[in-house]
């Protein structure tokens, strides 16, 4: 019978380990894998610039904006702390019968204290051509008296995929009494496209 050595302790060690790290791998490539240069650099990053209009409706039989929460009675003369849920269309052209190119999806709060500043989360989700089933998403401050707000692109889906950038909003038209807005929209997005 052969004679157990230190030697055949350490192969039987080495394979136990070599088994049990391959296991580690299998497992851990099944929830996280590294992706090579080659196949991210398959598709090279682009900018594209979108131009559309944005319109909140909150009067009317059909309004496209809705209170979700808020102080019933706030001190403050601008409503900090309200917040809105809405569903707006994003057209061509700055008429609401213009064609529609998109939805403007998410909730928009009251921010600031001492002015209008509203905390904005949204998705542009958009309908129309090559953009059609693909999203932006927007996080960001828009103090809506400023003449221009900038928004920050944090994400996007579809085309807009690993999307960064910003949106230049403008506010072209607005009711005081209804509380309707019309607001014209420059987004510059950075993206790789659908396929990676």
């Amino acid at each position: 019978m052969a004679k157990f050595t230190i030697f055949h302790s350490l192969v039987i060690n080495f394979i136990i380990f070599s088994i049990s790290t391959f296991h580690a791998n299998i497992v851990n490539g099944i929830f996280c894998e590294e992706v090579t240069d080659a196949i991210a650099i398959k598709r090279e990053e682009k900018t594209t610039h979108l131009h559309f209009y944005f319109h909140d409706i909150v009067g009317g039989q059909k309004p496209s904006v809705v209170k979700i929460a808020g102080p019933s009675n706030s001190s403050s003369a601008y409503g900090f702390g309200a917040t809105m849920m809405m569903d707006d269309a994003l057209t061509e052209g700055p008429e609401i019968s213009s064609k529609l190119v998109g939805r403007a999806q998410g909730i928009y709060g009251i921010a600031a204290q001492e002015d209008v500043s509203l905390l904005m989360v949204m998705n542009f989700a958009f309908t129309e051509g090559s953009y059609n089933g693909s999203s932006i998403s927007i996080l960001g401050r828009n103090p809506v008296f400023n003449d221009v707000r900038e928004m920050p692109i944090v994400g996007g889906s579809g085309v807009f995929r690993l999307a960064r950038g910003y949106a230049l909003a403008h506010t072209i038209r607005f009711d005081y009494k209804t509380g309707d807005a019309t607001v014209e929209y420059h987004v510059y997005v950075s993206h790789y496209g659908a396929e990676l």
